[in-house]
């Protein structure tokens, strides 16, 4: 494996006495595309605003192909494109005249500007309004004039901060083919707060909250963790818990009365088999009675929950404050 396309050390900034971004580390190999998720004042726009040089950070490193974003700045720069959440640009010019300024600005040879301004507006499918001036568009063709000027000098890294942001659902649909296709040939770190997203697109996810990492997982090995069993039986509570545990094929997770004579347990296999028939047999064999046998596979939602809702109904107290932070998970 060669080296990392962004690679974070125990990055650390601090706003005076707030915490806003903890010993952050990751790293994401070239050409992958990661999802980067967490509810508003989780620290997640800081730490992209300092990976493209926006912000120093307070202690730590980061590196972009290679270049040190507080050292080598103007390095890192030339080999990223950026996407912030609200779009910078200058409304009485015109797209197309637009992307020609941004091209000669990143230095795009004179001779593949236009091959590279036509490429980009066919992706970004806003050819049709080439002509219009910029501050006559909507917010959605504007996300993507801005998705357009991220991808003009045909950088090996994209940092899309809310790229799906004012679309309509056909738009979005077609927003993450583009960024879906991009893969591969680019580096793409894609901060969203729709959890769909990025199981639709991305390869791996990393969930930021209060300033730490909670969770990097690739989807592909969220999508094999065990499924759980959540069994609601009417009968006798003791007896219907003592027949589930001396099953050695089941772990029971937990259980909880509903009614006097009505519990709930949330089970999980042993051996990865689906254990339902063998345990709708079981319990009705007994007499009782099975009101629910239902599968709950691990989803990108659960884990969200898991890993930063109900830690902070725990706690009781508020995320740090994120510096002009807008975005929240829903």
């Amino acid at each position: 494996m060669g080296a990392p396309a962004i690679q974070v050390e125990n990055l650390t900034k601090n706003y005076g006495p707030v915490l806003a971004v903890d010993r952050v580390s990751f790293t994401v190999q070239p050409g992958e595309l990661v999802g980067f998720l967490g509810p508003n004042g989780a620290g997640k726009s800081t730490c992209m605003r300092i990976l493209t040089t926006w912000l120093p950070a307070s202690s730590g490193y980061a590196r972009l192909a290679g270049f040190d974003v507080m050292y080598e700045s103007l390095e890192v720069r030339r080999r990223i494109g950026y996407l912030p959440e609200s779009i910078p640009l200058y409304p009485e010019m015109r797209v197309r005249e637009y992307l020609q300024y941004r091209a000669r600005v990143k230095g795009v040879e004179r001779s593949q500007r236009n091959i590279r301004i036509d490429y980009c507006m066919e992706r970004c499918h806003i050819r049709e309004v080439r002509n219009r001036l910029l501050g006559t568009l909507s917010k959605g063709y504007r996300q993507r004039v801005g998705l357009a000027d991220a991808l003009l000098a045909d950088p090996p890294i994209l940092i899309l901060d809310e790229p799906t942001s004012g679309l309509d659902p056909v738009q979005i649909a077609e927003t993450l083919s583009t960024i879906k296709q991009l893969g591969g040939k680019h580096t793409v770190l894609l901060s969203t707060h729709i959890l769909s997203e990025v199981e639709k697109v991305c390869e791996r996810v990393i969930i930021i909250d209060k300033g730490r990492i909670k969770l990097d997982e690739s989807l592909r090995r969220i999508s094999e963790r065990k499924p759980t069993y959540i069994v609601e039986v009417r009968g006798p509570r003791e007896a219907a818990s003592a027949v589930l545990r001396e099953r050695n094929d089941l772990i029971v997770l937990s259980e909880r009365g509903i009614e006097s004579d009505l519990t709930a347990f949330e089970l999980q296999s042993r051996d990865g088999k689906d254990p339902r028939e063998t345990l709708a047999r079981q319990i009705i064999e007994r007499g009782w009675n099975l009101r629910r046998l239902d599968v709950q596979r691990v989803s990108l939602e659960a884990l969200f929950a898991e890993v930063v809702l109900r830690e902070n109904n725990h706690s009781g107290s508020p995320a740090p404050a994120e510096a002009s932070s807008q975005t929240h998970a829903s």
